[in-house]
């Protein structure tokens, strides 16, 4: 079992590029890839992540003690008991620590703690890689001289029949460009502080990296975020594996995440004006678990071990991870981190549609995988049910010349020792999920501007509630729908719910429900045009008074009846500002108006209308136009009877 270096999640085999037409095509994957392979665990230095139960003895004996450090270092306790040398490593959280030891594996180490009455769990301290060692000009279309890939940043913009997966966060800054006051922390290799791009975006941050080979920097864990250039020799972090140049991936995603915008150069950020907090956990053949770890508590405020965070994050990017299952480790510190309101976006993988990578399948992460402009899942990406939903990750159609359309970003030029700070370009290009996580995490941090009281469960449904369909059509013949990891990978597919997540992440939508759903619902007055019908007549109903909040118009009027449908209808529309009720019977009729604002954000009222009965009308005498005898004797029958009585009397009169 490999349990000492974790693989970079997505190797992308140059023989792929050679399969036959019929073979959906192979998409280029991240520049920087590591083989999948990795050299045997260290059979002899240990290094494990341990908690330890609540009610445990040594807790107990912990909190005891008067002088007793606020944080776990048992290694002295444990050693004695286990006849094992081992050292204490960094703590990582009130129950949790890392640990050293001698003349055993980490896997071996694991087993013999696990089996302690003291401890809860206890996993090995693996290392993590890179997932992709992958007025602003760049951002508009036909740019840069053939150097700068003609579709700019085509990512961020409306998406178009040729980019069918783009985010629209142009539509989305119809809303906010993102609040100065939200950080964002960056789980990576560190940044160029020199970067003119990132130029008062980016925040003091830590470097958690402990093994001094991995730190690449002279020094372990300090206050300098940095990043000094992550190269390595040929066989130095794997047999067979060749020398590789500086990545500089760290740097790469805070641009995509938060680089300045409006200030004449280079590119835009998805959220451009918030903040960006540098945790470097990522070096020279990747990190730890232990630093990584430490990092994520250290960036969200949960821990202030080795010093005070004072600007935590609501949200972390981790573009990092290898395959396997979920840990504990990973499990506990997501789900803690979630408790405490913070997102966790993470990048689903590059290994070529196997299962997707560790820690982005943890419960809780809001996991990313890759597709291509076409909005198909681009060849590198990982699939699997875990993913939350999916976002550009690059790609460049052709196998040959100028990449088509990766992601540009800030970078630097340096192949070991930084040197001038640039952007990506068509050749020197950056593709991977590495960057779909932080275009996630961009538009959650612009999310959380309009609505700072946003929860993790909330922002995660959100995103998911407000996607765009997967398309089902429109690539090569050959392109088939994507299936469930297993251990064979594939290549370009049609995306499906179960394999890429909900759908295409569309960035304004996920704001514009956001900024709906805390917006103050508008307030709905009906008028009527008599208070007291009668059964039969017409009654006009009306809207004025209605209004929306600030900002915002009512778009949408329905008129509905919700009781005594029976006694009225409405005659005409029932979509606009007004409407016709016509009456049938007595009783009572309730009618509700139901509006929708520019936002969404819907309200509704009622109103009851009492119907009085038609009046009665008088039966006519026998012989009247009604037939029929009786009844009540009319007025003008009797004036008739009496001019009939008094010509009686006159011809009597005329007679005698």
């Amino acid at each position: 079992m490999n349990t000492r270096l974790f693989r970079l999640m997505g190797l992308f085999l140059p023989a792929l590029l050679a399969l036959l037409p019929a073979v959906p095509r192979a998409e280029p994957g991240p520049r920087w890839a590591r083989p999948a392979a990795s050299e045997a665990e260290d059979a002899s230095n240990a290094r494990v992540i341990v908690k330890y139960r609540a009610d445990a003895a040594l807790m107990r004996a912990l909190s005891a003690r008067d002088t007793a450090p606020a944080r776990p270092q048992h290694a002295a306790a444990l050693s004695q008991r286990l006849a094992l040398p081992l050292a204490d490593g960094p703590a990582l959280g009130a129950r949790m620590q890392a640990l050293r030891g001698r003349g055993l594996s980490s896997t071996q180490l694991a087993a013999r703690l696990a089996a302690q009455p003291d401890v809860e769990w206890a996993v090995p301290d693996l290392r993590r890689r890179l997932l992709a060692l992958p007025n602003d000009p760049y951002f508009g279309d036909n740019l840069g001289g053939g150097v700068t890939p003609t579709a700019g940043q085509w990512y961020l913009r409306a998406p178009t029949a040729s980019t069918v997966s783009a985010v629209n966060a142009v539509g989305a800054w119809d809303f906010t460009i993102g609040s100065p006051a939200l950080t964002v922390a960056v789980l990576d290799t560190g940044v160029r502080f020199d970067h003119p791009d990132l130029a008062g975006k980016l925040l003091p941050g830590y470097d958690f990296i402990n093994d001094l080979t991995t730190a690449n920097d002279g020094n372990g864990r300090d206050a300098d975020a940095s990043d000094p250039g992550d190269w390595s020799n040929a066989g130095e972090c794997d047999a067979g594996e060749p020398a590789s140049s500086s990545s500089w991936h760290g740097t790469q995603v805070a641009g995509l995440i938060g680089a300045a915008s409006d200030n004449g150069q280079g590119i835009a950020g998805t959220a451009r004006n918030v903040k960006i907090l540098p945790v470097r956990v990522l070096g020279r053949c990747g990190g730890y678990d232990s630093d990584i770890l430490a990092g994520m508590r250290w960036a969200a405020g949960l821990s202030a071990d080795p010093v005070p965070n004072p600007n935590p994050a609501r949200i972390l990017n981790m573009s990092l991870g290898s395959s396997g299952p979920c840990l504990a480790s990973y499990r506990d510190t997501v789900a803690e981190l979630n408790a405490a309101g913070i997102v966790v976006v993470i990048a689903g993988g590059n290994a070529t549609g196997l299962a997707v990578s560790t820690p982005a399948n943890c419960a809780g992460a809001v996991a990313v995988a890759g597709v291509r402009h076409t909005g198909t899942k681009v060849g590198y990406s990982n699939v699997g049910p875990e993913m939350t939903l999916a976002a550009p990750a690059g790609n460049c159609v052709n196998t040959s010349g100028a990449c088509l359309y990766p992601l540009l970003t800030t970078t630097n030029s340096g192949s070991t020792a930084p040197a001038s700070n640039i952007y990506s370009d068509s050749f020197n290009y950056s593709v991977g999920t590495s960057f779909a996580a932080p275009i996630v995490a961009g538009t959650v941090a612009l999310m959380m501007s309009l609505d700072p009281t946003l929860t993790p469960a909330r922002a995660k449904a959100t995103l998911q509630a407000t996607v765009r369909p997967f398309p089902a059509s429109g690539a090569d013949a050959a392109v088939v729908a994507c299936r469930a990891p297993t251990a064979a990978e594939q290549l370009e597919c049609y995306c499906t719910t179960t394999t890429c997540g909900a759908g295409l992440l569309d960035a304004a939508a996920a704001v514009a429900k956001v900024r709906a759903d805390g917006a103050p619902a508008p307030t709905v007055l009906i008028s009527v045009s008599s208070a007291a019908p009668t059964a039969g007549a017409s009654v006009t109903l009306g809207s004025a008074g209605t209004v929306a909040g600030a900002g915002r118009t009512i778009v949408a009027y329905q008129w509905s009846i919700t009781a005594g449908s029976a006694l009225a209808a409405f005659s005409g529309p029932t979509d606009q500002a007004s409407a016709t009720l016509v009456t049938s019977a007595a009783g009572n009729v309730t009618v509700q108006l139901t509006v929708t604002d520019s936002l969404g954000a819907s309200s509704a009222a009622t109103t009851t209308i009492a119907i009085a009965a038609a009046p009665v009308t008088p039966v006519t005498p026998s012989g009247g136009s009604g037939g029929g005898g009786g009844g009540a004797v009319s007025f003008a029958w009797l004036i008739g009877l009496a001019a009939a009585l008094l010509l009686l009397r006159r011809d009597a009169s005329i007679k005698r």
